[in-house]
C-alpha cells in the first residue's frame, strides 16, 4: 500500500499543497513551523480520522476558513482509489471514495493504514492510561474496522448512562430503572471492546519484546506487556502468558455486568460509571518492574519505538505493508535506535519522515527529498522522482 498523490487545501498551515509521492522512502526536509508535520499529520489523519497532535477537528483548519480537505490517489492491491475527506468542525464531516460518498465517515476507517512514530508517543510509555487506550483502540480498528462501531456504540453508551447516573442520586426510581438498560448495553459493547482488545494485546507482545531486543539490545531487560482491568476476569496488569487461554466476548460481558452490579452503588454516588474499557490500561513492563515510573529516558524512547515497530510487524504480517510515517524523530534518537528503525524503514513500501536538516535522515533512507518552504512542497531536483512528471502523471482529477 501507498499513496501515489496528496493534496490538501485551507488544511493547518496550508492554504493548498499538492505532492507526487511514489514507493520506498520520501524525507520531507524544511526548518521548524514550515508545515513538514502537517503533510504527514493529514495522512494520519485519512487512517484515523483524528490527529495525533489535537483532540478535535477544529485545530486542523486553516485560520479564516471554515472546511480543510485532504485528498489521496491511494495505491493497494493493484487498485487505485481515490479518497478524499471534508473536515467540518461544528457539523459532520464529509467522505468520499472514488467519488462516492459513504454513509458514515467511519465506513473508510481501515482503508488507508498507516503506524505513526513521533516525539509525542513517549507518552505511551510516561503518559496518562487514557493514551494507551486510545492507541489500543486506533490500533484494534486498523486491524479490524468493523471495531469502530463497536468503540463508538460504546463511547455513546458511556455518555448517556454517565449523564443518568448524574441525576440518578436525586430521582432513583425511574432513573435506575432506566439504568438498567443503559446497563445492558455498556456490558454487550465492554464484552466486545474487552475481548478485541485482550486478543490484541495476545498478538502484539511477542513483536514487541522481538522488538525492544533489537532496538535496546544485547542485555537488556525484556520489554512485555500486561492487561489491567477493572473486570478482573481481563486482566490485573500481569505480562501476557501465551498460555493462557482468552476469555471470550459473553464471557466478559457477564463478568462485566457482575461488577457493574457490585459497584452500582457507588456510581450512583458519584454520578459516574467506574467500571468498563473506560477505565482499564494497557501495562508496559521492563524486566521485572512496569515501564512508567521505571524506565530511564533512552529506554522509555526504545520502548516507544519498540512498540511502534511492532504494530507495522503485526500489521505487515496480517495484510500488506502500512505507510510508515516518521515525524520528526532521527533527531532524537542514538546511533543505535536510528539503525534499528533505518532497517525497518527501508523495508516498508512506503515510508514518509519529516526532519529540520536532511543529515539527521540515515543515508539509506535519503531516497526522494522534498523541500518544505514558504508554503511551497516540491521535490529537489535530481532526485528519482522527477516533479514535474511524477504530478503530471499522478494529478488528481479535482471535479
Amino acid at each position: 500500500m501507498y499513496l501515489r498523490h496528496l493534496q490538501v487545501g485551507q488544511f493547518r498551515s496550508w492554504e493548498s499543497a499538492d505532492l507526487a509521492l511514489t514507493p520506498g522512502p520520501t524525507v520531507l526536509v524544511g526548518r521548524n513551523g514550515q508545515g513538514k508535520t502537517n503533510l504527514v499529520e493529514a495522512v494520519g489523519y485519512l487512517a484515523t480520522l483524528g490527529s495525533h497532535r489535537v483532540s478535535s477537528d477544529a485545530p486542523l483548519v486553516r485560520h479564516g476558513a471554515t472546511q480543510a480537505v485532504v485528498r489521496a490517489a491511494l495505491r493497494r492491491d493493484e487498485r487505485e482509489l481515490l479518497v478524499e475527506v471534508e473536515i467540518n468542525p461544528g457539523r459532520a464531516n464529509r467522505v468520499r471514495v472514488n467519488r462516492a460518498p459513504l454513509p458514515r465517515p467511519r465506513e473508510l476507517l481501515g482503508l488507508v493504514r498507516t503506524v505513526l512514530f513521533a516525539p509525542e508517543d513517549l507518552a505511551l510509555v510516561r503518559g496518562d492510561p487514557a493514551e494507551r487506550r486510545r492507541f489500543l483502540d486506533d490500533l484494534l480498528v486498523s486491524r479490524t474496522p468493523r471495531l469502530a462501531g463497536v468503540r463508538s456504540d460504546y463511547d455513546r453508551v458511556l455518555k448517556q448512562r454517565n449523564a443518568l447516573l448524574k441525576t440518578a442520586k436525586l430521582a432513583r426510581g425511574n432513573a435506575l430503572a432506566t439504568l438498567d438498560v443503559w446497563d445492558g448495553h455498556l456490558t454487550e459493547l465492554g464484552g466486545q471492546l474487552l475481548a478485541a482488545r485482550l486478543a490484541l494485546v495476545a498478538d502484539l507482545a511477542p513483536y514487541v519484546a522481538e522488538s525492544y531486543a533489537g532496538v535496546a539490545g544485547p542485555g537488556a531487560d525484556r520489554a512485555a506487556l500486561g492487561y489491567s482491568s477493572s473486570v478482573p476476569l481481563a486482566g490485573d496488569g500481569a505480562p501476557v502468558d501465551p498460555a493462557r487461554a482468552l476469555p471470550g466476548a459473553e464471557e466478559l460481558a457477564a463478568a462485566l455486568r457482575e461488577r457493574v452490579a457490585e459497584r452500582r452503588k457507588d456510581e450512583v454516588d458519584r454520578g459516574v460509571t467506574l467500571v468498563g474499557p473506560h477505565r482499564d490500561d494497557l501495562v508496559l513492563h521492563l524486566g521485572p518492574a512496569p515501564a512508567k515510573g521505571y524506565a530511564s529516558h533512552g529506554e522509555s524512547w526504545s520502548f516507544a519505538l519498540a512498540v511502534k515497530l511492532a504494530c507495522f510487524a503485526l500489521l505487515r504480517a496480517e495484510g500488506d505493508d502500512p505507510i510508515l510515517v516518521l515525524d520528526d524523530v532521527f533527531a532524537e534518537l542514538d546511533s543505535g535506535r536510528r539503525a534499528a528503525l533505518a532497517e525497518v524503514a527501508r523495508s516498508a513500501e512506503q515510508t514518509l519522515i519529516t526532519a529540520a536538516v536532511a543529515e539527521d535522515v540515515p543515508a539509506v533512507l535519503l531516497g526522494t527529498r522534498v523541500q518544505v518552504a514558504d508554503g511551497e512542497a516540491r521535490i529537489l531536483p535530481g532526485e528519482p522522482a522527477d516533479a514535474g512528471a511524477a504530478a503530471e502523471e499522478a494529478a488528481v482529477d479535482r471535479g
